[in-house]
This record gives C-alpha cells, sequence and structure tokens, in this order.
C-alpha cells in the first residue's frame, strides 16, 4: 500500500530532490522528525521536478512499518536478550543476578543502537527506499 503526500522542492542534487512536506496525523504520535509543521526529506525525482514546484509524493506504508519495528522492537528485544544473556552468565559465575542482568541489558540496548545507526547509513544509501515524486501540481 502507498500514502501519497504532498510538498514543495526546496533543492534537487542529480536524481534526489529535498522536499518539504507537511507534517501529518502520524507525525503527532511519533514526533521522531525535525521540527513543529513540516519535515524535509529526501525523494526520488522521477519526473525532472525543479525546486519551488508543488508536488505529490507516494511513499511505501512497508518501508514505514520497517522503519518503526527497526526503531522500537529491535532495542527492546536486544536489551530483554541481554538480560537474559547476563542471568545466564551470573548463573555460571556463581554470582549476583541483577548486576549482570541489567549490565547485560544495556549492552544490548548500547549494541541495538550500533544497529540501527548502520541501519540507516543502509537506507540513506540506497535511492530504491526513497520515496518517489509522482508528479508536478500546478
Amino acid at each position: 500500500m502507498k500514502q501519497q503526500e504532498i510538498g514543495i522542492v526546496i533543492e534537487v542534487t542529480g536524481n534526489v530532490a529535498k522536499v518539504k512536506a507537511a507534517r501529518h496525523g502520524d507525525c503527532d504520535n511519533c514526533g521522531a522528525c525535525p521540527g513543529d509543521s513540516a519535515i524535509v526529506m529526501d525523494v526520488r525525482n522521477a519526473v525532472s521536478a525543479k525546486p519551488g514546484q508543488k508536488v505529490a509524493f507516494e511513499m511505501h506504508s512497508a518501508s514505514m512499518v520497517l522503519a518503526a519495528f527497526v526503531v522500537y522492537a529491535i532495542p527492546l528485544f536486544a536489551a530483554a536478550a541481554g538480560a537474559v544473556i547476563g542471568w545466564l552468565i551470573a548463573n555460571q559465575l556463581g554470582q549476583a543476578l541483577v548486576g549482570f542482568q541489567v549490565g547485560g541489558g544495556i549492552i544490548g540496548f548500547g549494541l541495538s543502537l550500533v544497529i540501527i545507526k548502520l541501519y540507516d547509513r543502509a537506507i540513506k544509501n540506497n535511492v530504491k527506499t526513497l520515496p518517489v515524486i509522482t508528479k508536478i501540481l500546478n
């Protein structure tokens, strides 16, 4: 499923345009994007739009769901896995459980941040994952 948005092109570099778009209801719940009323995003410029033009662009819902999973679920699972691993290590060493569980959870959470950063870099470098401008509006 695709979600269509409207924005204004503010800069074009090669086949990628920076588009300023109004925030929608989903953004109110997330808050990950900077700014109050608009966001600036990289969009694949399939129609050769120029700066200042109003455009319609499409975002794939699957990409947004995957990004939400990576940002929210992976840190949770990694912290839980780290706590379990800390518990196992504490049992093997015959030490107090709580310190190892907390330490394992913190290490797991920290590793998940590295995974998220690598995922973010991979997505930014892959033009195919960007939203696509579908038409220029008057």
